[in-house]
């Protein structure tokens, strides 16, 4: 339920028309193409995560695989895209919210950070059983949407005429180009996914959770992503979606409307702001591991390894939340230049990831098979993830002949080399420790 949650958010319910728009309804081809990456990335971090469960997760295996350089800059990176999404995502349903009641929008969103604060302060079940409840209810209201969705579709509505596959017979009014804009649009509709693999390994029986929950999640998020667009490009004409700036432009909501169900708007603004809660709340519980794990590899302050007799590193949940509070303020009263620069870094980020994840996975597969430890396997290894690894690089490409991806690509670039340069530092630090360590 985590994996579900952590990938529908509100990038689906307010963004999934901009893909629609770009590529009109061959947009489905865009999501079978980014949805095949992803879950073969998801697999081969499924195979690595359940062989060896960590709450460093891909930093870990990156470490493990190529050296203290890839560990360092791999983790920092991660942590440093879910704090910018973690301000943006609480600011946003902040500013909802306080329309609800009335007040300036900090109010709520900083009442909803106090709450998430002792969520994630408590025994990881707590947090485990509030983010249950959140992606419980924006899957419910998935299936709901492909339900009447299909209903519409096929005439069951008397007061509905539905135009059946009419608006599929233009399947690709922009041709390659267009279903290449719409890959772009869709490519990171996936990403949270990951996280996971963080929780499991967190869980009773971690191997087997991990194990588990990859299998399930990869298709599950499929159906409900594919099903979803396959219904609003075949109900929407799709020179009317576009970016939704409320929920009321939603193509959900509009595809809820045709049905006439009354205050459909008013519900979506609910899920919208569930959604972002939901991600917020995730993202400090993978964010507080994140440098819980660090301190105990020398990547960040030993410091932040102190955990509570519930087993919960306090320090580093605090931390997160502080830096969160930071986000926020640079979105509110930084510049907005700045901004710009932060959130480009985000969009690239996941790609530097998911390479860095399949190389992790190609390097370390023949020493899983010596220590039997392999639970869940990549398919048809070594080809399947050299297939990823070519997938991954001509997406990048793609985005290079992009005007605003292109941007993504180089300031990721930039931050990654900085990061591996001081992980190159860092490093040898830790090396040294160790060593030292093992002598003493």
């Amino acid at each position: 339920m985590m994996g579900l949650g952590s990938a529908i958010g509100a990038g689906l319910f307010l963004g999934s028309g901009v893909g629609v728009r770009a590529a009109g309804p061959a947009i489905l081809l865009s999501y079978v193409v980014a949805g095949i990456l992803v879950i073969f990335v998801m697999r081969m971090l499924g195979e690595l995560a359940a062989a060896r469960p960590a709450s460093g997760t891909f930093a870990t295996y990156a470490r493990q695989a190529f050296g203290h350089w890839a560990g360092f800059s791999l983790g920092w990176l991660y942590w440093f895209m879910l704090i910018m999404v973690m301000g943006a995502e609480i600011t946003g349903a902040g500013a909802i919210m306080g329309a609800w009641f009335g007040v300036a929008g900090w109010i709520p969103a900083l009442i909803a950070v106090v709450v998430f604060t002792v969520v994630n302060l408590a025994a990881v079940r707590g947090f485990g059983e509030f983010e249950y409840w959140f992606a419980f209810i924006k899957v419910a209201v998935i299936v709901v949407f492909i339900v009447i969705g299909f209903a519409l579709l096929f005439g069951l509505f008397p007061n509905y005429d539905s135009p059946g596959l009419r608006n599929f017979s233009d399947f690709a009014p922009n041709g390659i180009a267009g279903m290449a804009a719409g890959l772009l649009a869709v490519a990171f509709a996936f990403g949270g996914i990951e996280i996971v693999t963080i929780a499991a390994a967190e869980s009773e029986n971690p191997s087997q959770s991990i194990a588990s929950a990859v299998r399930a999640v990869i298709l599950r998020i499929s159906l409900f992503y594919l099903g979803s667009v396959f219904l609003i490009a075949a109900l929407l004409p799709f020179k009317t979606l576009g970016e939704a700036e409320s929920a009321a432009e939603s193509p959900f909501t509009r595809v809820l409307e045709l049905a006439g169900i009354p205050g459909v708007a008013q519900a979506m603004e609910v899920v919208i702001v569930l959604a972002l809660l939901s991600a917020f709340n995730a993202q400090i519980y993978a964010t507080s591991r994140l440098v819980f794990s660090f301190s105990k590899t020398g990547y960040a302050p030993s410091f932040f390894g102190h955990v509570n007799p519930s087993r919960v590193p306090i320090r580093a949940v605090i931390s997160s939340l502080l830096f969160a509070f930071v986000s926020v303020a640079l979105q509110v009263w930084g510049p907005k230049d700045l901004i710009g620069i932060l959130f480009n870094a985000v969009g690239g980020s996941l790609l530097v990831i998911w390479f860095m994840i399949a190389l992790s996975q190609i390097k370390l597969r023949p020493q899983l098979e010596a220590e039997g430890s392999l639970q869940v396997r990549m398919w048809g290894y070594p080809v399947l993830s050299w297939i990823t690894v070519a997938m991954i690089i001509g997406l990048t490409v793609l985005m290079l002949f992009d005007e605003q991806a292109r941007l993504q690509v180089l300031t990721v670039a930039i931050v990654f080399a900085v990061l591996s340069a001081l992980g190159v530092i860092v490093g040898k630090k830790a090396g040294d420790d160790h060593t030292r360590d093992a002598l003493v």
